[in-house]
């Protein structure tokens, strides 16, 4: 599907960027691959890193909010992976109006330039945050979804596909609890701080996430939301992993924090479709039909949540431990 085709990345310099980037190396012989982002030395970084495949990668120096500088690079792209976003909670409290020009104003503009360079498909990271939002960065980001779902309206039946995948925090990655845990313990401390004792997450990791990309560039119509299915874990069980014996403080959640991710809603289940790997939220529009289901999949009983804290599968302090060494070597 990507051989000899030109995928665009925006924020690409970010973990979710370098690990698509050797999936698709790995996997695919792409024409080439554009890195969108506003960060000179992390493309420089990023650029050194992958000397040996310097004639695949391209490297763009833009932000999402400058529309003219999206159209530019956008000309002759086949795929977009839009990864670009600001997603520290406390800093869109505090900086509400930088957090809606990137988010938001930064998600039309993709979606503007991607329909004007006909780009075959977009597919936009989301995350748990967006689902019954309670702090602006989840409020920007539920906008930034429902303008992708409903951006297939405009692109018409031959034109450009938009589709969403959704997860919560990937395992590792920056401003998740598990680097927050390893700075603690690097600097000899044997006692950890749980904001609550009850809280659950997903374990997701970014070979996970970006497969997931993949199967929503390979089989979306347009307007879907992929999700998908990984276990949950107690953050208690996940101190104990890291720091055996440690001793745990409750220090209250804070302010836009929930205390289990929550991934499809009880309002969705009238619209989601469960898969071997997956859910899939399908679109509530008048342009789509039922002819556009992916086979494979059966409707999900009206009422059902998809949430950290009622999950089906779960994975203990054993397997934590053997899933930090395997899953985070590999970021």
């Amino acid at each position: 599907m990507l051989n000899n085709k030109t995928i665009l990345i925006t924020g690409g310099t970010g973990s979710f960027g370098h690990h698509f980037v050797d999936y698709v190396l790995a996997h695919y012989s792409p024409k080439k691959i554009i890195i969108y982002s506003r960060d000179e030395y992390k493309q420089f970084i990023m650029n050194n890193a992958y000397k040996e495949n310097e004639d695949a990668l391209r490297f763009f120096i833009g932000d999402v909010r400058d529309d003219q500088r999206l159209r530019m690079a956008m000309k002759g792209v086949d795929y977009v992976i839009h990864a670009a976003a600001l997603k520290q909670v406390p800093a869109c409290e505090y900086n509400p109006n930088e957090a809606i020009k990137t988010n938001i104003n930064g998600a039309m503009n993709v979606i503007n330039a991607s329909l004007e360079a006909g780009v075959r498909k977009v597919v936009a990271l989301s995350t748990d945050k967006a689902v019954n939002p309670i702090n602006l960065y989840g409020g920007t980001k539920l906008v930034s979804d429902k303008l992708f779902c409903a951006a297939n309206a405009y692109s018409g039946s031959f034109g450009t596909r938009f589709a969403v995948v959704r997860y919560g925090n990937v395992a590792g990655s920056r401003g998740s609890v598990i680097p927050f845990f390893q700075n603690i313990i690097d600097r000899g401390e044997t006692e950890l701080p749980i904001t609550d004792y009850r809280m659950t997450r997903f374990w997701i990791s970014l070979e996970q996430g970006v497969q997931l990309v993949i199967k929503a560039l390979e089989e979306s119509h347009g307007g879907e939301t992929f999700i998908s299915k990984i276990p949950s874990f107690k953050i208690t069980d996940l101190a104990l992993a890291m720091l055996p014996g440690c001793t745990t403080r409750e220090v209250g959640i804070r302010e836009g924090e929930k205390l289990h991710e929550v991934m499809v809603t009880r309002e969705d289940s009238l619209h989601t479709y469960e898969y071997e790997k997956h859910y899939i939220v399908y679109p509530n529009y008048s342009w789509w039909g039922e002819k556009d289901i992916i086979p494979g999949g059966r409707l999900v009983e009206q009422g059902f949540e998809y949430s950290s804290g009622l999950n089906k599968e779960w994975i203990g302090v054993e397997e934590l431990k053997k899933r930090l060494k395997t899953d985070l070597d590999k970021h």
